[in-house]
């Protein structure tokens, strides 16, 4: 069953994670919540969302976190990994299976982040993942009042195409709202958000991220995020019957 529309809320970057209200999705494409569910689908028990790099690090040592993130989009000295679905899903499921993972971004996870006070569940989006959280929202019992879906953006400020056309085809599942994914493709591909990487010139943009990150409904799953003992913990949540 479809969602009437008045029940879906459009908002963008972090002021728009700050406002969002009742079920949150927030939408991260490039990179952070496609490198989420590459990590759970890799077998990451749980990830633990982290606003600083020094947390992150901190965990690494005190508990044997995997530190994974970025700041500016490179990978922080002393993280195990930076903020690439390639790189993450060539490390195979060694390093992730069974292991709780800390990350920190400058948007999906800032935004995962600053949307927890007030929502009653934040989920992390993505293309990868879309199918499932449209599942997921639709399934909840008793249906959701408004669902805030909040399109992360570059580095949380700045609106950019893939986030926003994911929230788009989020809303088509969940509404039955037109999209159009061909068109989305050409606006995604052709902005700087894309070109950025496929360039291949900055060893931090891997050209071969475009290719994981823009794929649909790759997973079963959705990645729900809930505070536990003072952090944000996402874990994923099979949405198969």
């Amino acid at each position: 069953m479809s969602l009437p529309s008045s029940h879906i809320l459009r908002k963008s970057l972090l002021t728009g994670a700050r406002e969002a209200e009742g079920v949150v999705v927030v939408i991260d494409v490039y990179r952070a919540f496609t490198s989420a569910a590459l990590m759970v689908h890799l077998g990451a028990e749980k990830i633990v969302l982290v606003a600083e790099p020094e947390a992150v690090l901190r965990l690494k040592r005190e508990s044997g976190y995997l530190a994974v993130g970025e700041v500016g989009g490179k990978r922080v000295p002393g993280f195990d990994l930076g903020n690439s679905p390639s790189r993450i899903l060539a490390a195979g499921r060694e390093p992730f299976a069974g292991r709780a993972v800390a990350q920190r971004t400058s948007a999906g996870v800032a935004g995962a982040l600053a949307a927890a006070s007030r929502s009653d569940v934040v989920i992390l989006g993505s293309y990868a993942t879309a199918g499932a959280i449209a599942q997921y929202v639709k399934g909840l019992s008793p249906p959701p009042a408004l669902v805030s879906l909040v399109a992360m953006g570059a580095g949380g400020e700045g609106v950019t195409p893939e986030d926003e056309a994911c929230a788009d085809y989020i809303e088509h599942l969940l509404t039955g709202r037109p999209y159009d994914h061909t068109a989305a493709l050409r606006r995604i591909v052709a902005h700087e958000c894309t070109q950025k990487f496929l360039r291949g010139d900055q060893e931090r943009f891997p050209s071969t991220d475009p290719i994981y990150c823009l794929q649909r409904d790759l997973f079963d799953f959705v990645i729900v995020a809930a505070q536990e003992n003072g952090q944000l913990v996402a874990r994923g949540v099979d949405v198969r019957g």
